[in-house]
């Protein structure tokens, strides 16, 4: 069970629309991975297997270590001009680079 970090309505309405169009038993997996300008970036992905070292919720799926580095964050998904994306809010995060892609801790 993943603890500590909160999802907003619209984002688990965004996940489970984009699993409606995947394969049966997908999950919707959340890591972060080094990587951009400022060290880390937030990565989304689909996976069909549940790994040992996995939090759940629903059908959303966070490594334990990205789970740690996302304790007290907020997951949503927002309009915004330039379009519609998962917005991550952690207040862990120390800085991010200009276009907003990667972060560091």
């Amino acid at each position: 069970m993943i603890k500590e970090i909160k999802f907003t309505d619209k984002a688990l309405k965004q996940i489970n629309s984009l699993l409606s169009k995947k394969d049966e038993g997908s999950f919707f997996r959340i890591a972060i991975k080094g990587g951009g300008c400022s060290g880390f970036q937030y990565e989304f992905s689909f996976e069909k297997n549940k790994n040992d070292d996995d939090l759940s919720f629903e059908n959303i799926l966070i490594d334990q270590t990205s789970a740690d580095l996302l304790k007290g964050s907020e997951v949503d998904y927002v309009s915004e001009l330039i379009g519609e994306s998962f917005k991550i809010t952690n207040p862990q995060t120390k800085s991010s680079c200009g276009c907003g892609v990667s972060f560091s801790l």
